[in-house]
């Protein structure tokens, strides 16, 4: 019996002394071994495994087809990592490597719960973050060099279990072990998958919440704060408590003067001196000792309040004196745009009589033609209107310019085309002076303008005793402006005209404007109701009861600048008498303030033909948010506003649309030095 016995625990006593060092060795070889299939092995292993004829995805790992599987791309593993997993195979087959990575795993787990902080822990954590990593985003293969050394060190206990069983055969009974072995790891390694997710999860959540923390400091910082000092400086200055300590008041107004200095024209911190920290802490320390002096914030407050009163009605002041400015700078000739007139008119009377008469004559009065009326003083702002139309017309023969200008003007604007006549175009330039027709007795409105009290109210008054400037310019006490409502009377043998004002830019051909049927209509317009300070009520006084009982305030209003004129109808319907009598009325300027659009509004009400907005597009001289598609579309681009194009105070971006039709190369302009105005 005992020789039964001997045998057995022999054997076992040489299992217990041979099976370590086996296991062992077996295991540093792995490490100096490196079979070129270990690696296709180790992915085609893993990535499916057969059982009853079925192929069961692991779901740590991306599934492929079960015909052809290739290496994924991104999968991340080293030459020491391929070694240690390279039997992976045989490790599935095998109960003991279960049971001893689940006691491995659940060790490390509990560790990991338990402090928190071993290295152990973060070991699992980063390796199920790497694991992630893996699965989720093949396509950054650029991150599998830095992960890999990590995804060996968490599978050291792993690669320790697979060895035992490396040379060991699979049989047939072992596949149920193998399945059962698969899920338990696929299920840990999915609660390590997740566990790492909430903590590379948590990680970029403090990241985000330190970087919205972290306060931008503006350009400005000091700057203000100087300028803050100085408001709580002036502050103690005025009240009553601190005036009472002439020491503290002079030391006040010493560091007031400091920062002054130092502030300069600074907009920035960038634009501050040296000295700028020191004598912002020079400041903070001497209005410390106002506070100790006068403690009472009511006080402080209500001075505070007072301050910012006055510093509002500054400001209503300033805004009023640079409106002013604005208009009176608008409406100030340029010193070129002064000798230009000097000069052509020079040259103008140098001609014979001979020379001073326009081709093509008899097209003037030729209804079949194209005509425009044209009312200026401004030689190159007509010049400019004129050849853009010519250029874009089909056939500039048909085209008729009617010019008319003042007294001061005319020689001028006649040298002008005869000098740069338009090609086949026609063009003549008539004096208002010449038109004996119009005098006071025939039109009240210019019985108005020779008016004293017309005359008081434009060069007597001040700006600021009427919020309405822009009527106040002195361009309406020209008849010039008021001859549009004259055009039968210009134009007695034409039917049709185009009217158009000397601040606008023709981009297309206008032709297609006389075969319009105007549908019985007096004249064309492009309507402007789109923003509700375009309405009738922005122009006309309707707390009047001729305004309110004849006219909608919420009627739509549109613009004068491109208007198409039926003047047959205007005759058939005489609208010029309807014209005097609104004027007559308004002999007090109680229904409207000077100007032609109200008085257009009321003569044309309810005869007037909207056009499509793309013929007229208006904005230009006062709103640079003026659409650039809209104006690429637009066969008439208007400068109304004071920012004209010929005036420094324009709109750069909208220069070139109005400067490309001036030659400044011409003998005049270059005599008066009148130069192309940058542009943006």
């Amino acid at each position: 019996m005992k020789m039964k016995l001997r045998k057995p625990v022999l054997f076992l006593l040489l299992l217990t002394v041979f099976a370590p060092l086996v296991l062992y060795t077996d295991t540093l070889g792995t490490y100096f071994t490196s079979p070129s299939s270990s690696r296709t092995e180790f992915i085609e292993d893993l990535s499916t495994f057969t059982f009853g004829g079925d192929v069961r995805p692991l779901n740590v790992l991306p599934q492929e087809s079960s015909t052809s599987l290739k290496e994924p791309r991104g999968d991340v593993y080293s030459e020491n990592s391929s070694h240690s997993l390279s039997n992976a195979s045989d490790t599935l087959s095998s109960e003991d490597a279960r049971k001893t990575r689940q006691l491995t795993e659940a060790e490390s787990m509990k560790h990991q719960t338990a402090t928190g902080s071993s290295n152990d822990g973060v070991e699992v954590a980063m390796n199920g973050s790497h694991i992630s990593q893996v699965t989720d985003n093949l396509h950054e293969p650029q991150q599998t060099d830095k992960t890999s050394p990590k995804l060996v060190s968490a599978g050291k206990n792993e690669s320790i279990a697979m060895e035992t069983s490396s040379k060991k055969k699979t049989s047939p009974t072992d596949s149920n072990q193998t399945l059962d072995s698969t899920k338990t790891e696929t299920r840990h390694d999915q609660r390590t998958v997740q566990t790492s997710g909430k903590v590379v999860s948590g990680e970029t959540a403090r990241g985000k919440e330190e970087e919205r923390n972290v306060q931008i400091v503006p350009p400005d910082a000091r700057v203000r704060q100087l300028k803050d000092q100085l408001i709580r400086a002036k502050v103690y200055l005025s009240l009553s408590a601190t005036r009472s300590n002439p020491h503290f008041i002079r030391e006040l107004r010493l560091r007031i003067k400091e920062v002054l200095r130092v502030l300069g024209e600074a907009t920035k911190d960038s634009d501050l001196s040296r000295s700028a920290n020191e004598k912002l802490k020079a400041m903070e320390q001497t209005l410390a000792k106002g506070k100790q002096i006068q403690d009472d914030c009511a006080t402080i407050v209500k001075k505070l309040r007072a301050m910012l009163h006055s510093a509002e009605e500054q400001l209503r002041v300033h805004k009023k004196q640079t409106l002013y400015l604005t208009h009176l700078t608008a409406k100030t000739l340029p010193k070129g745009l002064h000798c230009l007139p000097l000069r052509l008119s020079t040259e103008y009377f140098k001609l014979n009589s001979s020379q001073q008469h326009f081709p093509h004559q008899e097209n003037l009065e030729n209804p079949k033609l194209y005509h425009y009326a044209l009312f200026s003083d401004n030689i190159l702002a007509a010049a400019v209107v004129v050849n853009s139309t010519v250029s874009h017309a089909k056939d500039p023969s048909k085209h008729v310019f009617h010019i008319v200008t003042d007294r001061l003007n005319f020689a001028a604007m006649r040298m002008w085309f005869l000098a740069n006549p338009p090609k086949y175009a026609t063009v003549d330039v008539q004096n208002v002076e010449e038109f004996t027709w119009l005098n006071s007795s025939y039109s009240p409105v210019l019985k108005q303008l020779n008016s004293q009290s017309m005359i008081d109210y434009y060069f007597r008054s001040r700006a600021d005793s009427d919020p309405n400037v822009k009527f106040r310019n002195p361009k309406y006490l020209s008849i010039m402006n008021h001859l549009r409502f004259y055009l039968p009377e210009i134009f007695p043998k034409l039917d049709k005209v185009l009217f158009l004002d000397d601040d606008i830019v023709v981009q297309k051909d206008l032709g297609g404007l006389w075969s319009l049927d105007l549908k019985g209509k007096v004249i064309g317009v492009v309507e402007t109701c789109g923003e509700s300070f375009h309405r009738f009520d922005r122009y006309l006084n309707f707390s009047n009861p001729l305004i309110s009982k004849n006219f909608d305030p919420r009627a739509c209003g549109w613009a004068f600048g491109m208007n198409i004129i039926d003047l047959n109808e205007w005759r058939r319907q005489n609208i010029t008498e309807v014209y005097h009598s609104w004027q007559n009325r308004n002999h007090e300027r109680q229904l409207w303030k000077l100007g032609t659009l109200p008085p257009g509004l009321i003569t044309f009400w309810k005869r007037t033909y909207a056009l499509d907005r793309s013929w007229h597009v208006l904005g230009l001289g006062y709103n640079p948010n003026v659409s650039q598609k809209d104006i690429q579309r637009a066969a008439v681009i208007h400068y109304n506003g004071n920012l004209k194009p010929w005036l420094e105070i324009s709109i750069p971006k909208f220069r070139d649309y109005w400067s490309k039709f001036v030659d400044y190369d011409q003998a005049f302009l270059r005599e008066c030095n009148i130069n192309k105005l940058g542009g943006s």
